[in-house]
């Protein structure tokens, strides 16, 4: 059996007249065209070319083998032309589920564009505390910040770090300074709560001695945010979005242990659909370049 590729060259030279042109048309060098040449004559039994000084020129059987050759080519042109049409033109549904932090801040303009560009893709945004199983379809993708991502066949990539800090606003920093230690943090108050991240958040309180710093408690991590921009007090958020925050003050560094990915995953079922490839490779190239601003 053949390779395509060997095809390619035949038609290649078929169509040039010379291993030479035919190289610097398919961009690899001429001993590889030369080579499946010879493979794909010894593959189907027949001389296709004579070797002449001036060149190659078609034997009569390699005339004859041409037209079926370009029959090949013309079909595999109409494939990749109606694959790209197809993911050109996917529509539908695609489930999004992240928290609800991440759903308020950063998606909003990445979400306006998508649509802009595609416009048969609808989105369903799930902001729901818990992690959605992806496996059960209970999402389509999801955009999760963690260590490391855990479910069964999730495939994804890992757009940033992404550690959860200390912040507080530019306001009450200017009221009560920033703390640039984890002794002065207890001089401060605390903003607590923010749905599922409460659990390793209180752990984190808990120890440096400071749960009684909590003053309130927010049902869900946007909470945390609109807390500590009202300059309420201190609140731990994760940076990528905290980052990018003008009223926000990060006051101090994240521990190496503390550090967390964002993560971009769907399911390995669903890697090729094209709806989702579309919104998959949309995002995570919007996240990677708001990540280098």
């Amino acid at each position: 059996m053949f390779d395509w590729n060997d095809l390619k060259s035949f038609l290649a030279v078929a169509e040039t007249g010379s291993t030479l042109a035919a190289a610097q048309a398919l961009r690899v060098s001429q001993t590889t065209v030369a080579r499946r040449i010879a493979a794909l004559e010894e593959a189907i039994g027949l001389d296709l070319f004579e070797r002449r000084q001036a060149g190659y020129a078609l034997t009569p059987v390699g005339e004859t083998m041409l037209a079926s050759a370009l029959a090949v080519r013309d079909a595999a042109d109409r494939f990749q032309d109606a694959a790209g049409a197809r993911s050109r033109d996917a529509g539908g549904t695609v489930s999004l589920t992240t928290m609800e932090i991440f759903a308020v801040t950063i998606l909003p303009p990445i979400l306006r564009d998508l649509r802009a560009a595609h416009p048969g893709i609808h989105i369903h945004l799930d902001t729901s505390d818990e992690p959605r199983d992806l496996a059960t379809g209970a999402a389509d993708i999801a955009l999760r910040s963690s260590k490391q991502p855990a479910g069964a066949g999730l495939v994804g990539r890992r757009i940033a770090d992404n550690p959860w800090t200390v912040y507080s606003s530019r306001d009450y920093a200017d009221r009560h300074g920033i703390p640039h230690s984890r002794e002065q943090l207890a001089t401060h108050p605390f903003i607590g709560g923010g749905g599922h991240v409460w659990e390793p958040y209180q752990a984190w309180l808990r120890q440096y001695g400071l749960e009684e710093s909590v003053v309130m408690k927010y049902d869900s991590a946007s909470g945390l945010l609109a807390g500590v921009r009202a300059g309420m007090g201190l609140t731990i958020l994760p940076a990528f979005l905290a980052d990018r925050e003008p009223d926000l003050i990060r006051c101090i560094p994240p521990k190496v242990e503390d550090t967390t990915g964002l993560w971009l995953l769907t399911h390995e079922r669903l890697r090729r659909v094209p709806r989702i490839r579309i919104v998959l490779d949309f995002i995570a190239n919007a996240l990677t370049r708001l990540g280098r601003e």
